[in-house]
């Protein structure tokens, strides 16, 4: 289980264990807080393609899926 940080996350990089498209790079581009500092809501964008997707940044945390860094 990867340990985040939700207000260093922003710009981090992050490799997926299962590369769709040739795309395994991705950077966190956006990321949203509320007035409690909880992640409201977390845009990644891949590196080859600059597609952006929303994703659950919970998901970040599952080794089985990301890895923290490009590998």
């Amino acid at each position: 289980m990867n340990k985040i940080n939700p207000k260093k996350l922003l710009n981090s990089k992050w490799t997926t264990v299962t590369p769709v498209n040739r795309e395994k790079h991705f950077v966190i581009s956006e990321i949203k807080f509320d007035e409690e500092d909880r992640v409201t809501s977390c845009r990644i964008e891949a590196v080859l393609s600059k597609s952006a997707i929303s994703i659950n940044w919970h998901d970040l945390r599952d080794n089985s899926r990301w890895l923290q860094g490009w590998k």
